[in-house]
């Protein structure tokens, strides 16, 4: 075999790789990228290979999938959870929220969380609004990388209406001038309002 034929191989195999990974993403609720990759590799019967796809080939081969095969209910369940996380963002606009994740990037489904930034210099101030507004929630820490290093910081998780998992990850005030954010990664509740009116 030729190297340009082990190549396409190769290729081939990473792009198979990663439309199974999506269509698991789609179908099965799964939410991790790692989790997805490996089980579509055993599925594909390439559980040792060293040529796994990266998150924005999944990301890409996703957006596809829902186009093709879900483009009668996706558009709907995104909006769903978008108005939903306006509806949390709204209730924690003191701190300043920001949308991140797959309810943004518009690559959500019926399984996905929503994921939102607070910031605060008191790392007790959310904790305690939680507690005055008597809403249920667990605590867990969260790993980001900003400043030029790796933090640790806390995070809490609520239930929302519809039963929907609510991430929020606190972060100092700083970070958010930290110029790290961009309009298609991280929205304000500004930008998430207009989202939904553009797509009714």
């Amino acid at each position: 075999m030729t190297k340009t034929q082990h190549t396409g191989k190769r290729d081939l195999m990473r792009e198979q790789l990663a439309h199974q990974a999506a269509r698991l993403m789609a179908e099965d609720g799964i939410t991790d990228h790692v989790q997805a990759k490996r089980k579509a590799a055993r599925q594909l019967g390439a559980a040792d290979t060293q040529h796994m796809p990266s998150n924005d080939e999944i990301d890409n081969a996703l957006r596809s999938f829902r186009m093709l095969y879900q483009s009668a209910t996706h558009p709907e369940i995104l909006q769903q959870l978008r108005a939903e996380a306006l509806q949390c963002m709204r209730l924690f606009a003191e701190f300043h929220p920001y949308l991140t994740g797959s309810v943004l990037s518009g690559l959500a489904g019926e399984h996905s969380d929503i994921n939102l930034m607070l910031f605060s210099d008191d790392v007790k101030a959310v904790l305690l609004f939680l507690l005055r507004k008597n809403i249920t929630f667990t605590d867990n820490v969260w790993k980001v990388h900003f400043g030029g290093k790796n933090e640790t910081v806390p995070s809490y998780t609520l239930t929302g209406e519809s039963g929907v998992q609510i991430h929020l990850v606190i972060l100092p005030e700083n970070a958010r001038y930290s110029g790290s954010r961009h309009p298609d990664t991280h929205a304000d509740i500004a930008a998430v309002e207009a989202l939904l009116e553009k797509y009714p």
